[in-house]
């Protein structure tokens, strides 16, 4: 059974603020109204982030749309939805968090081949204003040269 996999939303501000060091997929625990929601594309990364808590990794003020077709049991928007990941890479995740200035943040979220909804996630620090200056140099001369 293939699902067309048609869903692939980013999260554009993240490349912006910050550097990626390392990408993960997970899966993403969610409700019947949820993953309807996200088929349907109503999923915002604003200000989302993810957290680890007791060996167990969460994303937190990622809004998904409540279902329009929804009854009396429809979701809450931004609740704290569990990723599932393998203990090894949560582990070497909580690792590394000890290190000052990195974070976890959902980059975009995907429909797999098998119907499931994904979230790649990155290991990331912040980037300094002047690094910021400078991928928007970068990009204005890429967009430059395509022009020509």
């Amino acid at each position: 059974m293939k699902v067309a996999n048609t869903i692939d939303i980013k999260n554009k501000r993240a490349g912006f603020e910050y550097a990626f060091i390392e990408k993960y997929s997970a899966g993403i625990q969610l409700t019947g109204t949820e993953i309807k929601s996200v088929r349907d594309g109503k999923v915002n990364f604003t200000d989302s982030f993810c957290v680890i808590h007791d060996a167990e990794i969460f994303v937190k003020n990622m809004h998904i749309s409540q279902y329009t077709e929804g009854s009396y049991n429809n979701h809450e928007p931004k609740r704290t939805r569990k990723l599932l990941l393998t203990k090894k890479e949560i582990k070497k995740l909580t690792n590394k968090m000890k290190e000052k200035g990195l974070t976890i943040v959902p980059i975009r979220i995907f429909i797999s081949e098998r119907g499931f909804a994904k979230l790649e996630i990155a290991l990331a620090r912040g980037k300094k204003s002047y690094d910021k200056r400078q991928d928007m140099k970068e990009k204005d001369a890429k967009r430059a040269i395509r022009e020509y």
